[in-house]
């Protein structure tokens, strides 16, 4: 491996390959869903490439393999894109029988122009326009997810992993640390997995569903926490096979508990002055403050696809199940869409609890800044704060992907700050996606419609 090369690496990279020989270089890009795609290369000859092609209609797939008729004008011919590694994402692969690195790569055309529709890319858009205007966007991201049972039957429900007492995991147990311990093998290998990969977990605690648990990260720049997000949902599966049982990130996999969210928390700082752009002089809240609320409040209806992005997104929804239902907002209440956490001046944050955690990390933190963009940059006022429970209210999101779809289609606001042709491609992906699942008979359909209607 050429010395150029391992002088890029990180440190967290370096220390994993101290006295040893790297093996292996797993070179990768998100697709829309946030499946890693690429291929692997010996790291003799990673050491010689400076990038490799992939086809651009890895963007045009859907969840189940099928092809969204989104080539545009030139038809399906399936061109190559370059693929340039980010040096700075160089990661170890722990889980691996031998030493391997993760190299995240970004996407150009030919002619060194940024592929729109890769989710980074969009990510970095978003980020740019924000430094712009001199702002620095700040995030940090919750991530929610279970710990099940191997499922190999699809038509069989989500049951919960046993746990170290060889009795299966119990719901309600919010914040219990009997729970967590329950899973402390896995959380051993999650922790160790991190650690390898240089990531720094702010914490884990266990949700209210049978297994699920929250880890949360410390925040930063949204383009190397959706990187973290990224690679932390392979880490968390990888450990999770280890220990014979999945893990899952599905919004919602079981019925009666409840789902699994990203809640993005969101401030701004100002590049100049480094103060928080929420923060006034004397620690009261900003204009900016009610506009960046008010932008979540209008625009992420018009995001909703990218945040639930499949049908099962939208069954998280529900009142009572820690979920929101509208988008209200309100200081330290969780029962609103849009929350502000109880924290210092400098630390003022709004946070977004309508993120599902079966977002793809790149797309549901540039979506939720989208929103907040146009608040800024259109001075629009948030609504008067919510007091009390919010599923007392009534619903003001798309409760369905084909509904979400139409909102997000008819947002000319929105397409120009994530990239019209994105936001094309991006819709008629989805729309196969939900055409094919209108194609599917449910067993619900079968027990209550076959003999009584």
């Amino acid at each position: 491996m050429s010395e150029d090369w391992t002088d890029k690496l990180p440190d967290p990279a370096r220390a994993y390959l101290e006295g040893r020989r790297l093996d292996e270089v797993e070179c990768i890009i998100s697709d829309l869903p946030g499946i890693a795609r690429g291929k692997a290369v010996p790291a003799t000859k990673f050491a010689r490439q400076q990038f490799f092609h992939l086809p651009n209609s890895i963007f045009f797939q859907t969840i189940t393999g099928d092809w969204g008729e989104a080539a545009g004008d030139e038809g399906f011919i399936e061109p190559d894109m370059t693929l340039r590694p980010d040096y700075s994402t160089a990661t170890a692969a722990p889980w691996t029988g031998d030493w391997t690195l993760q190299v995240i790569h970004d996407a150009y055309d030919r002619k060194g122009n940024a592929i729109p529709y890769s989710p980074r890319n969009v990510l970095k858009r978003v980020v740019k326009l924000y430094e712009d205007q001199g702002w620095k966007p700040v995030v940090a991201p919750e991530m929610e997810f279970y710990l099940v049972a191997r499922n190999l039957d699809p038509a069989k429900p989500i049951e919960p992993m046993m746990g170290r007492s060889g009795r299966p995991a119990a719901a309600r147990q919010a914040y219990s640390m009997t729970a967590v311990d329950e899973f402390g093998p896995v959380i051993d290998d999650i922790y160790d997995f991190a650690e390898a990969q240089g990531f720094e977990i702010d914490g884990i605690t266990q949700e209210g569903g049978a297994g699920q648990l929250e880890i949360n990260l410390r925040h930063g720049n949204p383009v190397r926490l959706a990187d973290e997000v990224f690679y932390f949902k392979r880490l968390i599966r990888e450990a999770a096979l280890r220990h014979d049982c999945f893990a899952t990130f599905m919004a919602k996999p079981i019925g009666d508990a409840p789902g699994s969210a990203m809640h993005i928390h969101h401030s701004i700082i100002d590049m100049e002055t480094g103060r928080n752009l929420f923060t006034g002089p004397q620690g009261g809240e900003t204009d900016a403050f009610y506009s960046f609320i008010g932008g979540l409040q209008h625009h992420l209806p018009q995001v909703i696809p990218l945040l639930a992005p499949y049908v099962n997104s939208y069954r998280r929804y529900v009142k009572d199940h820690a979920a929101p239902i509208n988008l209200e907002w309100g200081r330290d209440n969780r029962t609103t869409g849009i929350r502000v956490p109880i924290s210092s001046p400098e630390a003022r944050r709004v946070e977004n609890r309508v993120a599902g955690m079966d977002c793809n990390p790149y797309l549901g933190i540039a979506a939720s800044l989208a929103a907040g963009y146009l608040g800024l940059m259109r001075e629009e006022r948030a609504e008067k704060q919510f007091r009390g429970d919010a599923y007392e209210g009534d619903g003001d999101f798309p409760r369905t992907l084909g509904e979400a779809l139409d909102a997000m289609d008819d947002a000319t606001g929105i397409a120009e700050v994530l990239g019209e042709e994105f936001c094309r491609v991006y819709s008629i992906v989805k729309r196969t996606e939900y055409e094919e699942f209108l194609g599917v008979i449910s067993p619900w359909e079968r027990e209550h419609l076959l003999l009584n209607v």
